[in-house]
């Protein structure tokens, strides 16, 4: 007979028994081998959870074609800076399609224009300028990445001014006080309900980061990868399976994860897709930061950037790889007379000798480049990182890297960049690359 006493115990372990099994995939499932046999390389589909991604999916309809002759866009209406090449007609067509794609329903055309079509008082006509810019250039220099299907600017928006799936860098935390570390954003509900780093984007989709942390060879000698470097980039892996609704099997070999020969063709398509994630956020979207308004920015003022879930939102591939670039060739044509891509801000660093930190033996060069610069943009800033050789005395190392980040503001300063123009930042990792010189180091990025 069961006693009144036991009865809590008996509720808590089903309630823990329901809590466990709420994370597995509820049959019947589906699985699909995508690998040699035996090695596990498998996708499991829900057809429930499948049903629900595919009537999010959808293609809207297409508008029909526009007439190909007429009088250019660019003749008839005033300050037309992209789709110069298009005809009244079809630069109609794509503005009409815009605002079904991206314009909140209530204003239509308005969301970019006012009563002055041709003015550019609106930030949001500016932006949408350049995206048109950035979708073409998606199109037509980024097949390897999606190849003839092409996108538009509804692969991304799907009807929202701003795409669901945007990321904007984390704001730094303060190490904690007393003996504990700091928790480097780690340990909380993050990238798939993980304790992963919740902000592996900066490192990969802004920088550029080595992914790798696996050794080539045996015993291998140089190679100073670290827990922080693993963390970002199962980080960034675990976004990728969640973005594209596939586990890690969709790309590499269960065998040797490693292994490119190996792996899957995805791996490649992966490869491409992100530096192609990381040319969009830098030569696209960072530029526009100053364009955008204060409640359009993140926490760091920082504008909203891309990564892998912006397109595919859950699928493997966009729209499930359905194309609605061929329904608007006027969106995969080669770019006429647009203006080119803003050069990303430089990055100078400053190479020093071990143990050394009055003056720098290498990369002079960069940081002239970096004085440029700030003298041409007034508003831009200057961050100063002093990175430091990982071997010897920790202490006297960090010290080192303070004094050589200090002598490289000095430089600024007495070429003519004011001091409040210029601060002191702590490093991201403090032992570089693996590489002793890479590591001896000071970076001085420019901030917007």
């Amino acid at each position: 007979m069961m006693r009144i006493a036991d009865r809590p115990f008996l509720v808590l372990a089903a309630g823990l028994a329901l809590a466990a099994l709420a994370g597995c995939e509820r049959p019947p499932v589906e699985a699909l081998q995508g690998g040699y046999r035996g090695t596990g390389m498998d996708e499991i589909i829900n057809p429930r959870s499948d049903a629900k991604l595919s009537a999010k999916n959808v293609l809207p309809a297409a508008i029909p074609p526009a007439p190909t002759e007429g009088p250019l866009a660019s003749a008839v209406y005033q300050n037309v800076q992209v789709l110069k090449d298009l005809n009244v007609a079809q630069f109609t067509r794509v503005m009409l399609a815009m605002t079904q794609w991206v314009a909140p329903p209530d204003q239509s055309c308005n969301y970019c224009h006012g009563a002055n079509m041709a003015s550019d008082d609106r930030y949001t006509k500016v932006v949408a300028r350049r995206m048109i810019q950035m979708v073409r250039y998606i199109n037509e220099d980024w097949k390897s990445h999606v190849g003839h299907t092409g996108v538009t600017c509804y692969t991304c928006h799907r009807g929202n001014a701003v795409p669901k799936n945007v990321w904007f860098i984390e704001p730094r935390r303060l190490a904690n006080s007393g003996f504990a570390e700091n928790n480097a954003g780690k340990n909380k509900p993050s990238v798939g309900d993980t304790s992963l780093p919740e902000d592996p984007f900066s490192y990969f989709l802004l920088r550029d980061a080595s992914i790798r942390v696996q050794a080539t060879s045996a015993l291998p000698d140089g190679d100073r990868s670290s827990i922080k470097q693993t963390d970002n980039s199962y980080a960034l892996m675990i976004h990728m399976s969640e973005s594209l609704g596939v586990n890690c099997t969709y790309c590499h070999n269960s065998r040797s994860f490693g292994v490119w020969n190996s792996s899957t063709p995805m791996r490649s398509t992966a490869w491409y897709g992100i530096r192609m994630a990381r040319a969009l956020n830098n030569n696209y979207l960072v530029p526009l930061t100053a364009t955008f308004p204060a409640h359009r920015l993140g926490i760091e003022g920082d504008v909203a950037k891309v990564n892998c879930a912006t397109c595919h939102q859950g699928v493997f591939k966009p729209l499930y790889g359905e194309s609605m670039a061929k329904d608007y060739p006027e969106l995969t044509g080669e770019m006429h007379n647009a203006p080119p891509a803003p050069a990303a801000p430089p990055v100078g660093r400053l190479y020093f000798d071990a143990d050394q930190s009055a003056k720098w033996a290498e990369g002079g060069e960069s940081l002239d480049a970096v004085v440029a610069y700030l003298k041409d943009h007034a508003d831009a800033k200057a961050g100063i990182s002093g990175y430091n050789d990982p071997t010897g005395n920790r202490a006297h190392n960090l010290q080192l890297a303070k004094e050589r980040a200090k002598a490289v503001r000095q430089a600024l300063e007495s070429d003519g960049i004011s001091p409040e123009r210029v601060k002191l930042e702590k490093p991201l990792d403090t032992t570089g690359s693996g590489d002793l010189k890479d590591a001896r180091r000071v970076e001085v990025t420019v901030e917007q």
